[in-house]
């Protein structure tokens, strides 16, 4: 059997995309272009409009490329709406996310779609069958909780992936075990609020604990923390991350908006303020570190006033990148029934404001970093070092896909020379 994944929205759905593989792989499928697989999984996500809009697209695209192709759809997409996709052509199950971990389990009944040659197998954890390369990627994605039990007013998330779940530090051990045997040398720990982590489990557990855990982890191999919400990130977790040497200095803190009366409005439960000295201590610790952010612009009942707001508060932050996303509603969430609202053609206007900011925070950023060599990984065809603070450096060719290297940064441009 030929088989095809394509995945849309978090890093959270790229790990789950990573246990299909790895299952797929068990049963003795092997990977193909979207034009000739006999299986396609669709792993959606459902954050915006436009996600929904994008899935339907590929799967409208896909079936008529590939007419013989059984496509599968999971994701929060096929969570919230399932109906939406179970009617769409070539679409032969949709899998919601209760049901994800078991899909290829379902997926087998329903199309008995193992190798005659292979014996059986359960849907298992990726690892061992997946080296360094699959699905484009050369840090491996290490999923360690999912779900979240926060309401901010604006997501979805909480009723397309169900409340906070945890998975033991022993399972978390075990994968690790398996995928760097595998090859991969850097993790990423991945949760839809992975501040969470270990709050539902017996006994309790925390994220700290779980980062003090793999610093003794053995073996080659550096963790890189996903975004992690700006109460989450406790003074002992950026403490660690400054002492061990085992975690990237990378910090991913969404702040969504500098005005109070818009967070609370959000129901973030945090004030700007708060955001703000976390930041400048993460910076002092760790100048070197790149902190990134997410801002939404357009929010329900946001005044040009909230975006100036914004507009300064982004530049006098030691932000290495900030994405920007335009609001739109979501139905099903409380903002969608929040007046008044924004209209579109404002909300672009402000978005280009606030991206032309965003633009020069890069580039400040990089500017910073001009002349220093930093340790990294080489991906893709071996001619891009990503660095330990989140810098996609360009080298001469002549290294293969995950060699740790030291890299000296050279130019605005991001060209870099290998340090020996």
């Amino acid at each position: 059997m030929k088989y095809a994944i394509v995945t849309f929205g978090c890093r959270v759905n790229q790990a789950d995309s990573f246990q299909f593989e790895e299952g797929l792989r068990l049963r003795g499928a092997v990977e193909a272009p979207l034009r000739s697989a006999d299986l396609v999984i669709v792993n959606t996500c459902s954050v915006t409009g436009a996600a929904d809009q994008n899935a339907r697209r590929a799967i409208r695209g896909l079936s008529r490329d590939n007419p013989s192709a059984r496509i599968v759809v999971t994701g929060c997409y096929a969570t919230r709406r399932p109906d939406d996709l179970d009617q769409l052509p070539n679409v032969v199950k949709v899998v919601p996310n209760p049901q994800k971990d078991g899909l290829l389990r379902l997926v087998d009944e329903a199309l008995d779609l193992r190798s005659r040659d292979q014996p059986g197998q359960g849907d298992g954890l990726c690892g061992g069958g997946v080296a360094p390369g699959a699905m484009g990627r050369t840090a491996y994605p290490l999923r360690v909780q999912t779900g979240c039990d926060h309401s901010c007013s604006f997501c979805i998330i909480p009723s397309t992936r169900g409340s906070s779940r945890s998975r033991q530090v022993g399972e978390i051990r075990e994968e690790i075990e398996r995928v760097v045997a595998a090859g991969y040398k850097e993790l990423w720990l991945v949760g839809v609020h992975l501040g969470s982590f270990g709050r539902d489990l017996e006994p309790a557990a925390s994220l700290t604990g779980l980062l003090r855990v793999l610093d003794r982890q053995p073996g080659d191999v550096t963790f890189r923390l996903s975004s992690l919400e700006p109460m989450d990130c406790s003074h002992d977790v950026v403490d660690l991350v400054a002492r061990s040497g085992r975690f990237a200095p990378h910090f991913h803190l969404p702040l969504q908006h500098a005005s109070d009366r818009v967070l609370r409005a959000m129901r973030r439960p945090y004030t700007f303020e708060s955001y703000r000295v976390l930041v400048d201590q993460i910076h002092q610790r760790l100048p070197h570190a790149s902190i990134g952010s997410d801002v939404i612009v357009g929010f329900p009942g946001e005044s040009d006033q909230d975006v100036e707001t914004m507009a300064r508060a982004m530049e006098q932050m030691p932000f290495g990148y900030v994405h920007v996303f335009p609001y739109s509603d979501r139905p099903g969430t409380d903002a969608a029934v929040m007046a008044p609202k924004v209209n579109a053609a404002l909300i672009k206007t402000r978005s280009r404001r606030l991206r032309d900011v965003a633009e020069r925070l890069a580039g400040r950023f990089v500017a910073s970093q001009i002349g220093s060599v930093r340790p990294g990984l080489t991906l893709d065809d071996g001619t891009v070092v990503l660095t330990d603070n989140f810098l996609k450096i360009r080298i001469p060719a002549g290294l293969p896909r995950n060699t740790r290297v030291r890299v000296r940064i050279d130019s605005p441009a991001l060209d870099g020379t290998l340090e020996r």
